[in-house]
C-alpha cells in the first residue's frame, strides 16, 4: 500500500472570540488557519492530518509541498513510525523544530488515519484502548487583558458544561476575576505564552500562588529553558506546564530529565505527529509526568488529540479553544457535552471532515 498523493489545502475559517483584538505582528487574529494534508493511497484509501499552520500557513504548506510530498511518496504508507524517522534524518539539515516538524505532523497524522481506515478500527481502538470513552474537557478562554471580560466569558463556559477553565493571561486581575466568579470548584489553569524572564516569573507565579491554579502554563522565554522551569517549580510549590513549544520525544526528555514540569503537553500536530506523541507519552510515564495534549485546533489535530486522549491509561484533559466559529470541519464534536468530549468510533480518526466546509473555505491563490 504505497503513497500515491500527498496534498496540502490551506482553509481559513472567520470565528468570534468575545473580546478584544488580539494577534500576531499587529494584525487582529479573526481567522483560524487550518493546512490539512490529504494523503491518498495507490489503492484509493484516503487520510487526513494536520500541520500546524497558526500564523505560518503558507510557509507549512510550502514545507509540505516541496520537502515531505517529494520524499513520502511511493512510500509505504503502513510503515509510519519508520518513515516518519526516516524524514525527520533526510530533513534534518531544514531543522528539528518549528515549520518542518509542523509538516511531517501533518503527514504522520493522515498515515494513521489511514491505518485505522485499513484496519476498519478508530485509532484508540488499533492502539490498543476500548471503545466508548468519555473524556473530560477544559475551555482555552482566548487572551482578553480585562477582568470583567475574563468573569464574563467564564459564566459562558460554566453554563455550557466545562468545569475546567484555562486563562491564557499575564495579570493578576484577571486571574483574580476568574476565581471569584468561578469560586473554588472549578480548576483554574493559566497559560502565559513564553513571556517572562525567571526573575519575572517567580514573582508572577507567586502572586498567582493564593488563587489555587491548577497549573501555570509556559512563564518563561525561551521554552526550552528547562532548567529554569525547573528551579521555578521547585521554589514556588506552583505546578508547571509546557510542552506546547517542543518538537519530538528527544525534547521532551530533556524537558523530563531537567524535572521541568508536572504537566507535559504536546501538540500532535507540532511534536511529529502521532508516532512523536506516542514516544513522549512512554516517556512521561517513566518520568512520573502526566500528558495533558495540547489541542486548540478544529482540523484533524482536534479527532486526532481526543483518539490519543483515549489512548492514555492514566487519563487526559482535552482542551477546547473557546471560540465560536463560522463553520465546522466536524460539526458538533467540538462542543462537549456536560464538560465532556465523545472520541468518534469511525475508522482511523474517527470522523470525516465535511467536504462542503473544505470546498467553502479553501484558500485558492495560497
Amino acid at each position: 500500500m504505497k503513497i500515491a498523493t500527498v496534498e496540502a489545502i490551506p482553509l481559513e475559517i472567520p470565528f468570534s472570540h468575545g473580546g478584544k483584538p488580539f494577534g500576531w505582528g499587529g494584525q487582529a487574529w479573526t481567522r483560524l488557519s487550518i493546512l490539512l494534508v490529504r494523503v491518498e493511497t495507490e489503492n484509493g484509501l484516503v487520510g487526513y492530518g494536520e500541520a500546524f499552520s497558526y500564523a505560518c500557513r503558507r510557509a507549512v504548506q510550502a514545507a509540505v509541498e516541496d520537502m515531505i510530498a517529494p520524499l513520502a511518496i511511493g512510500c509505504d504508507a503502513g510503515d509510519i513510525v519508520a518513515l516518519n524517522q526516516r524524514l525527520q534524518r533526510e530533513l534534518h539539515l531544514q531543522g528539528r523544530h518549528g515549520l518542518t516538524i509542523f509538516a511531517l505532523s501533518g503527514l504522520d497524522i493522515a498515515l494513521w488515519d489511514i491505518a485505522g481506515k485499513a484496519a476498519g478500527l478508530p485509532l484508540h481502538r488499533l492502539l490498543g484502548a476500548a471503545g466508548g470513552k468519555l473524556l473530560p474537557g477544559y475551555a482555552s478562554l482566548y487572551r482578553y487583558r480585562d477582568a470583567e471580560i475574563v468573569a464574563e466569558r467564564c459564566q459562558a463556559a460554566t453554563r455550557q458544561g466545562y468545569r475546567w477553565i484555562k486563562l491564557h493571561e499575564i495579570a493578576e486581575a484577571e486571574v483574580a476575576a476568574a476565581r471569584e466568579v468561578l469560586g473554588n470548584d472549578v480548576p483554574i489553569m493559566v497559560d502565559t505564552n513564553c513571556p517572562w524572564t525567571p526573575a519575572q516569573a517567580r514573582r508572577h507565579a507567586l502572586a498567582f500562588k493564593p488563587y489555587g491554579i491548577h497549573w501555570l502554563e509556559e512563564p518563561i522565554f525561551p521554552p526550552e529553558d528547562f532548567a529554569s522551569l525547573a528551579r521555578l517549580q521547585k521554589e514556588t510549590g506552583v505546578p508547571l506546564a509546557a510542552g506546547e513549544n517542543a518538537c519530538t520525544s528527544f525534547d521532551f526528555q530533556k524537558m523530563f530529565s531537567a524535572g521541568a514540569v508536572t504537566y507535559a503537553q504536546p501538540s500532535v500536530t507540532k511534536v511529529g505527529g502521532i508516532s512523536e506523541f506516542l514516544k513522549v507519552a512512554a516517556l512521561a510515564r517513566t518520568h512520573g509526568v502526566e500528558i495533558m495534549p495540547h489541542c486548540p485546533y478544529f482540523g484533524p489535530g482536534f479527532p486526532a488529540s481526543l483518539q490519543l486522549g483515549a489512548v492514555l491509561p492514566e487519563g487526559a484533559l482535552i482542551e477546547r479553544l473557546y471560540v465560536d466559529l463560522e463553520a465546522r470541519l466536524y460539526g458538533d464534536l467540538i462542543d462537549a457535552e456536560d464538560g465532556n468530549f465523545r472520541v468518534p468510533d469511525g475508522p482511523g480518526l474517527g470522523v470525516e471532515p465535511d467536504a462542503d466546509v473544505i470546498e467553502r473555505y479553501r484558500i485558492r491563490d495560497a
